[in-house]
């Protein structure tokens, strides 16, 4: 029976795992928070996967707060790279599948198409530059290993804007949301099912895989979209990023292509729309 290794084991990805881990017997299955695999303590990370020997990690662990990582650089570093780093050299000595999770962040948002695997980066925020240097370290440390990149993640898990939006929009007459950035939102529980189908497909196919849901709508037009599924009566007025400065700029265009992972895996992109609708009912 394969060992499954799941790092961040809390956070949304890792949480919808667990919730489809009872549907995938075949494999014994470790979630791990910070208490069993501190990834920012780099020194302890390979005697702790020597403990545990899995035959495949998925790693959902990241520095995630964008903001923040502005000014913590030295942890986003840490967490994002040079974890990532030790992460792969383990898996390839231990002849071990290794699955990391990355980010639409690793690109400029200059494109107006969506973009592909092979799309040229240029991160423009800390957290996009440690991600990116994370899939570098991750691929030259172990050139067997997936990568999926993904956007504007949420889930009934954790903190995201799908929350954040409808507990606002139940407390507040009028809402200002960002309407020039532009991409396609991604429920962690699809983003599961797909790593799913990856893990138990026939053939391991090494390289980079792009996933969200299907869709290209700005964060005002994702807010709409919320405000109409829960009947919700606050006003969405949409405002330009300039009127709304953050530490860390974002991408002005993120959508990513994901014809590879469905051709490759056989893996099916539900719309954005109807996985927000399951995720609110849920």
């Amino acid at each position: 029976m394969k060992k499954i290794l799941v790092t961040g084991a809390n956070g949304q990805l890792g949480s919808e795992l667990k919730e489809l881990s009872s549907h995938y017997s075949q494999f014994e299955w470790v979630f791990a928070d910070r208490s069993l695999l501190d990834l920012s303590v780099i020194g302890s990370i390979a005697n702790v996967l020597d403990g545990l020997q899995p035959q495949i990690i998925i790693n959902c662990a990241a520095y995630t707060a964008v903001d923040k990582a502005e000014s913590e650089t030295e942890l986003a570093y840490i967490l994002n790279h040079q974890a990532v780093a030790i992460l792969a050299q383990w898996t390839k000595a231990n002849d071990c599948q290794f699955l990391h999770i990355s980010t639409d962040y690793v690109f400029d948002g200059n494109s107006n198409i969506a973009l592909t695997e092979t799309a040229p980066t240029g991160p423009i925020n800390v957290y996009g530059q440690t991600k990116l240097a994370g899939e570098q370290a991750c691929l030259r440390e172990n050139p067997n290993a997936i990568i999926i990149r993904t956007s504007w993640v949420y889930s009934s898990f954790g903190a995201n804007f799908v929350k954040t939006m409808r507990k606002l929009m139940q407390e507040r007459e009028s809402l200002n949301v960002v309407n020039d950035q532009i991409g396609s939102p991604t429920y962690a529980a699809d983003l599961a099912e797909a790593i799913l189908k990856i893990i138990t497909h026939s053939h391991w196919q090494a390289g980079i895989y792009h996933f969200s849901n299907e869709g290209e709508i700005s964060w005002y037009e994702f807010a709409l979209a919320i405000q109409e599924i829960g009947g919700f009566d606050c006003q969405i007025i949409g405002i330009p990023s300039a009127d709304y400065p953050t530490p860390a700029r974002r991408p002005k265009y993120s959508l990513l292509d994901k014809s590879k992972i469905a051709t490759t895996f056989g893996v099916v992109v539900p719309g954005y729309r109807e996985s927000l609708k399951t995720c609110m009912n849920a």
